[in-house]
């Protein structure tokens, strides 16, 4: 008894801690955003060069694997290469227009949430790519992580990856984790999908929920009134009464966005058999190439590594320059995540014991 009594206490500290650090990093983050809203947008593109950053993961690996003489001549060498290709880069400069241009191929990384909250750092990147960008030589890629969310959301969403098909510029969607629901439907833009071996994919089909506190509110006698002026203008509610007409006013509402997405979706895969597919269940990644939902099983690394041989593959992304207090509130907010993980760890290896 005196142990579950010492451990409850040790709960309720660390459970009186996680709701304290909640509330700060709430406050700081609602004042980092209304200091953003007060002084407007302050963002920058960061551009990377991932073919030097494979290169240097390499020369790395094979530098530690020589021996010291072996070292002084490697570095030597490598020297003289780093002149050789300094002067050919000049050359390749002077040349006149009318020659062959060098391939791109444009990295872009889309990390969605409920809210799609990513679409407007996307939204920047596809424009700056896209003034840039030739199709005849250039493809576009998207790193794309998304377990789906509002509608509305990634619709827009989905409608940036259009603006990559519309110039005619290829466009490939690399999924490492997951790409269901709204996470599909923008990856279905692709001219092709690459996914790797356990990927989630698909569940197309559309879901609401919410819940009714109209009883509690009338064993407690408290009434609650919804006005509106139009038929369905409120057709579900959270404290009023549900009618039968509501609801089904509601499912047909929920059906013609199914449909809508259905749509979607074959008008951009047409080899897709969407009635077997569009019943909201998901694939992994090789039960996914089987039923034609991607094109290739493969790691979004293993792709670009290989296109490192077909051009300079450039990773785009527009970052926000954040405030003091939106740092503070990343920080303590990656704190409390990091010491939450670790007490359910310890907790966990407790009962394996």
């Amino acid at each position: 008894m005196e142990f579950l009594t010492e451990y409850g206490l040790f709960l309720a500290k660390i459970a009186t801690f996680v709701v304290a650090a909640i509330v700060l990093v709430s406050i700081i983050i609602s004042l980092a955003h209304k200091q953003t809203d007060e002084h407007g947008d302050d963002g920058e593109l960061k551009i990377r060069k991932l073919n030097e950053q494979y290169r240097k993961l390499r020369e790395s690996i094979e530098k530690h694997l020589m021996s010291p003489l072996e070292r002084k001549v490697w570095q030597k060498r490598k020297k003289k290469e780093e002149k050789a290709e300094k002067k050919a880069a000049k050359k390749e400069t002077a040349k006149e227009e009318g020659t062959e241009k060098k391939s791109h191929i444009y990295v872009v990384d889309f990390d969605g949430d409920i809210k799609a909250s990513d679409t407007d750092n996307l939204r920047r990147s596809i424009s700056a790519v896209l003034s840039v960008a030739n199709p005849e030589s250039d493809e576009v890629v998207v790193r794309l992580e998304s377990g789906g969310g509002l509608v509305h959301a990634y619709g827009l969403a989905a409608a940036q990856l259009d603006r990559i098909r519309s110039k005619g510029i290829p466009l490939t969607v690399c999924v490492d984790k997951v790409a269901a629901s709204g996470g599909y439907m923008m990856a279905c833009v692709a001219d092709r999908i690459i996914a790797s071996p356990f990927a989630v994919l698909g569940s197309i089909g559309v879901v609401a929920q919410l819940p009714n506190f109209h009883r509690v509110l009338k064993k407690n006698d408290i009434d609650f009134e919804v006005l509106t002026a139009g038929e369905h203008k409120r057709t579900m509610t959270i404290f009023g009464e549900n009618t039968e007409g509501g609801r089904k006013k509601f499912l047909e509402d929920l059906e013609d966005t199914h449909t809508l997405f259905k749509d979607y979706v074959s008008e951009r895969r047409p080899a897709l058999d969407i009635k077997a597919v569009s019943n909201g269940d998901i694939w992994f990644g090789k039960r996914a190439l089987e039923v034609n939902l991607i094109d290739e099983i493969k790691t979004s690394d293993e792709y670009l590594i290989d296109a490192c041989d077909r051009g300079e593959v450039v990773s785009v992304s527009y970052q926000r320059k954040r405030s003091l207090p939106e740092k503070l509130g990343l920080a303590t907010s990656a704190a409390v995540e990091h010491s939450v993980w670790k007490v359910l760890s310890a907790f966990r290896n407790q009962k394996m014991q």
